[in-house]
């Protein structure tokens, strides 16, 4: 693929995975078009390794299914970037999001549990997942 499109392809990534973030933060939904655009914008360049990349929304489905506390935006959005990334890719994304949310869970508790206020139940995940997957786009 030409420099010129993959800096495009990274440039709409980032922006499109920043207003999952933002949206997922102030309305608490990551809007179906974002999804589907971040999955056409996997077409360039794509090889059929990075179609098993998909199942990287497995578990979060699961997750979902038998625990409950997760939207489907956020299942979609880890499918939609498992295209663009590719498996082993999608899994290092998913793992840095979701360590990345554990980090600011605990250290949010802790600073509630300080100041002897109520700590929130739950966070957007969107955010933590959207930064998971540009460090591994861009590693």
């Amino acid at each position: 693929m030409p420099d010129k499109l993959v800096a495009v392809q990274a440039a709409f990534f980032t922006l499109l995975l920043c207003a999952a973030s933002v949206t997922d933060l102030t309305k608490r939904i990551v809007p179906n078009w974002i999804c589907a655009v971040i999955a056409v914008l996997s077409i360039p360049g794509f090889a059929p390794e990075k179609l098993p990349g998909i199942f990287i929304a497995l578990p979060f489905l699961l997750a979902a299914v038998f625990f409950g506390g997760m939207g489907g935006g956020d299942i979609k959005l880890m499918a939609a970037c498992g295209l663009m990334l590719g498996l082993p890719k999608g899994l290092f994304a998913a793992m840095a999001g979701l360590s990345l949310m554990l980090l600011y869970v605990v250290i949010y508790r802790i600073v509630c549990r300080v100041q002897r206020r109520e700590a929130k139940q739950a966070f957007p995940l969107a955010p933590f997942l959207s930064a998971g997957c540009l460090l591994a786009y861009f590693i």
